[in-house]
């Protein structure tokens, strides 16, 4: 697990460095769709959320918490890297695939630019 706790790290000062401008955390709890397919010991985690506009990157990783004794569950950290150019600002629906090795029923707990977010099926 000591891969999880590094990409945990890594994601998190990636969601710090981006900021928030394409995220107004304080606006509303984002709402992740995802859907979960397991197979031969690995986690494959497709869905979509809203993004600011069509312009936006969103990128996905899946990664397990939990200390040295196991897992506890998987955080799926998802990304929204900030637009460069000149975008029509409509909210757009995106798409994300995540893959992660882990035992079958673990909950799973996503993060957007590392806020909680509340997901659905």
């Amino acid at each position: 697990l000591a891969t999880s706790r590094e990409s945990k790290d890594l994601i998190e000062q990636i969601a710090k460095d981006a900021g928030q401008s394409t995220l107004d955390a304080a606006a509303s709890v984002p709402v992740v769709t995802l859907r979960d397919s397991f197979k031969n010991g690995a986690h494959t985690i497709t869905g979509s959320l809203e993004a600011p506009n069509a312009c936006v990157t969103v990128t996905a990783e899946a990664y397990l918490t939990g200390d040295e004794s196991g897992a506890e569950s998987i955080r799926l950290a998802l990304m929204f890297a900030n637009d460069t150019g000149v975008c029509l600002q409509i909210p757009t629906r995106m798409d994300f695939k995540a893959t992660v090795s882990a035992p079958s029923g673990l909950p799973i707990t996503a993060t957007v630019n590392g806020i909680a977010a509340t997901t659905v099926s």
